[in-house]
């Protein structure tokens, strides 16, 4: 594949400059950056950045323009709510689409051994191989969303920009989250078939098995006091739902609203999001040294 020649190359061209520079090992912000950079000039040539971009953007002015012409142009609230509610569907979906491949894909196509080839450990290549896709990942996010606020600025005004704008941020940040997660399969896979079972295995639990099984387990037994506060922790997309919605004037139903009355603070949320997000990327560097060849 075109992709593939395309990584290859770029491996080459990584490896030449390295030998070029220096036989010892390159410093280590150095070494991530260029990592990441090659990371990011691949993706940005492949479609998926722009389909990405296209996808948040369509999705996020459709329910800007129903939201608002539904309850009114300063109403901003309820139309982040609902962002919300479909968003926690769409961001790991598309963030755990992206990285499946991350690890076994390259190892598949030969460019990954090129890489370690190269005087870097290969926690730096984990690392950079991440913040290359979640620059492009989060760079679609941003566009597609920000033509929503801007077709909700043009609808309803600036007076609830604030509200719109915390949420785009908290979901590019979800998006990573969820991006590490699918790397961390990507890692521990043996080929692509397998990481991309575990993403859709890791998108129906957190996004719908997770919350199902709380709901049963609230509904027929007797929980401790902090039962909830678990549940609402261990589950990144409910994090996210619930960082948002706590800057709302607005309700919103189901486990969301249950999640709720644990009264979780904002500093809270954003350490647990931020964890999260790292968590997964450290188990990733570290298994990828105990992975067989």
């Amino acid at each position: 594949m075109a992709h593939f020649d395309s990584e290859a190359a770029s491996e080459r061209a990584v490896v030449a400059t390295a030998s070029d520079d220096e036989p010892t090992a390159i410093p280590g912000t150095r070494a991530v950056l260029r990592i990441a950079t090659r990371e990011y000039r691949i993706a940005v040539r492949s479609r998926w950045a722009l389909g990405l971009t296209l996808l948040f953007a369509i999705f996020s002015v459709a329910i800007v323009g129903f939201g608002t012409s539904e309850v009114g142009p300063n109403q901003y609230a309820a139309v982040v709510a609902s962002l919300v509610e479909l968003g926690v569907y769409l961001v790991p979906l598309a963030a755990l689409t992206v990285g499946y491949d991350t690890v076994v894909g390259a190892r598949e196509a030969g460019s990954l051994d090129m890489l370690f080839t190269l005087p870097v450990s290969q926690a730096q290549v984990i690392v950079g191989k991440y913040l290359g896709r979640f620059t492009v990942l989060g760079g679609a996010m941003g566009i597609g969303l920000g033509i929503g606020g801007v077709a909700a600025t043009l609808i309803g005004g600036v007076g609830g920009l604030g509200q719109y704008a915390l949420f785009v941020l908290v979901s590019i940040v979800t998006a990573g989250v969820f991006l590490s997660v699918s790397v961390l399969l990507s890692t521990i896979a043996r080929e692509k078939t397998q990481a991309l079972g575990g993403a859709l295995v890791a998108w129906l639990w957190f996004v719908l098995l997770h919350d199902l099984v709380a709901i049963g387990l609230i509904a027929g037994t007797t929980l401790p006091g902090g039962a909830l506060t678990v549940m609402a922790l261990t589950n990144p997309a409910d994090v996210f739902r619930l960082l948002v919605l706590s800057q709302l004037e607005t309700t919103t139903g189901g486990f969301a609203a249950i999640l709720t009355e644990a009264s979780l603070s904002v500093p809270v949320l954003v350490v647990a999001l931020l964890v999260w997000l790292v968590a997964p990327l450290v188990v990733a560097t570290v298994g990828i040294r105990h992975r067989p060849p």
